[in-house]
Formats: C-alpha cells, structure tokens, sequence
C-alpha cells in the first residue's frame, strides 16, 4: 500500500543535508575559480586576440649586438623587404624597444634578405629564433621558434601582455659560407586593435 499512501515526514528534515551540500559546491566553485584563474583570464586573452583585429606597432629604438657594414639593424623594421639586417655568424641579436607596453598578438618575419625567391638564396637564413620578451614589471619570457626555408613573411603567434622589448637572437644558420652572411629582412610586430 505504501506506494499509494504518500509518506509522512518531519517538518524540515533534510533541510539541513541540502543547504550543506549547496554551500560545498559554492565553495568548491570559489576555490576553483580562484585556482584557476591565470588560466582562465589567458583563454580570455587569447580569445580576445583570435576575435579582435590586430594593428602594427613600431619600435622606438633598435639596437644589435653586431651588424655588417651597409645592413644595419634598423633595416629590419624599415617596411622594406630589399634591405636587411646583416651579421657575420649565429648567436648574434637585436633588441626592439618600445615607447609604451602592448599587448603582442602575432610577429610577423621576413627571413633571408628579401621576399623574392632569387634574393632570398644569395645570403645565409637563420632556421631558429630564441625571443626573449620583457615586460613592464620585469617579467621576462623565453620563446623559441623554427622558421621555414622559404621566401616570404612567416606569421608567429605570441599572446604575450605588457611588452616593452623584444630580443631576437639568430640561430641555426643555414647557407652560410664564406663571402656570405645571416640576413633578415624584416620584423614586424601586431597589438590587439
């Protein structure tokens, strides 16, 4: 008969199960959020980055820890793909100063010394870039990335917020011999518009 007959039950029984079971999942759910919110907040950078559209920025000083004679390292970020950045030999760097701190979507190189396919193989490429991004509070970030042997910009993917500067070391050379050298044509770098 029981499953006709309704059952009786105390006034305010379990009352007390449901309102402890609620407050844990509150709980659990602040503290996840809380633990997980630098990943959280970077998928929302990251979103934001894929959704919005990117602009150009320009360096406020350039500087190299060697480049040849007629190739300097300004050549990189000139807007130019016929001149170029040159040096002698791997290992060697640039580094890209800012006026103010941005947030780096994409940096876009031009490897070897020209888009163009005949000019691109007269000089030596570098196959590897280490970056080394600084940001506003200090905070330094280590990337390193291959580039394809071709001629023609070579997109990169950074998300990294705050950015003042920016190193480039070449390395991993390839077609460097004698009477040649490492060239890089140009570098650009894009902020979230």
């Amino acid at each position: 008969m029981w499953p006709l007959r309704p059952r009786r039950t105390r006034a305010g029984s379990g009352r007390l199960t449901r309102a402890l079971v609620v407050l844990a999942v509150v709980l659990a759910l602040c503290a996840g959020g809380f633990l997980l919110l630098p990943s959280g907040r970077h998928l929302i950078e990251d979103t934001r980055d894929k959704l919005g559209k990117a602009k150009a920025v320009t360096p406020s000083r350039v500087t190299a820890t060697a480049q040849l004679a007629g190739h300097p390292a300004r050549d990189s970020v000139d807007g130019l793909s016929n001149r170029y950045w040159a040096v002698s030999g791997p290992g060697a760097s640039v580094t890209y100063t800012f006026g103010r701190p941005f947030r780096l979507v994409d940096l876009i190189i031009t490897n070897g010394a020209s888009k163009s396919a005949e000019k691109y193989a007269r000089e030596a490429r570098a196959l590897r870039i280490d970056a080394e991004v600084t940001s506003g509070d200090g905070d330094v970030r280590h990337k390193e990335f291959s580039l394809s042997d071709k001629p023609g910009p070579q997109t990169i993917q950074m998300g990294i917020s705050d950015v003042t500067t920016i190193r480039l070391t070449l390395n991993a050379p390839t077609g460097l011999a004698r009477g040649r050298h490492i060239a890089l044509a140009e570098v650009e770098f894009f902020q979230r518009a």
